[in-house]
């Protein structure tokens, strides 16, 4: 009897070894380029410059003036894809150091203003009252 036991259980644990997989996937090594270790070096650097900035105390506090939870818009941006992040640096890069905008913000309002006028001048738009209508569409 204990020779039958023996012989069931040794076939059911040599059946149980068979049906593993023992087989070692093969490790799938490449080399990369030069642009591509720059570029995962770059979102790295990028995402660190984004954080750093919503760390600023002055950013914080003009967040919570404006209704933004600083940790909310923490998590908002680390959910960002790599070419929104690439946007949002390229984006901080083009503001003056140490300004606030105002320049850029009065320039874009001379700017609506003048289309506004030209608009109004060639008789395309009516929004001025004092502009005398020229010889354009009405």
């Amino acid at each position: 009897m204990l020779r039958a036991t023996t012989k069931v259980v040794s076939m059911f644990v040599i059946f149980s070894l068979l049906m593993f997989d023992f087989t070692v996937p093969a490790a799938k090594a490449r080399m990369i380029d030069t642009e591509t270790a720059i570029a995962v070096m770059r979102h790295q650097d990028d995402r660190a410059r984004i954080a750093a900035f919503l760390e600023r105390q002055d950013v914080q506090q003009a967040m919570i003036r404006y209704g933004v939870d600083p940790d909310e818009a923490k998590d908002r941006v680390a959910s960002l894809t790599d070419s929104e992040v690439r946007q949002l640096a390229q984006a901080m890069d083009k503001l003056p150091a140490g300004g606030d905008g105002v320049g850029a913000v009065l320039f874009a309002l001379l700017l609506v203003f003048f289309v506004l006028l030209f608009t109004d001048i060639m008789g395309y738009t009516d929004v001025f009252p004092f502009v005398h209508k020229g010889s354009g569409r009405k």
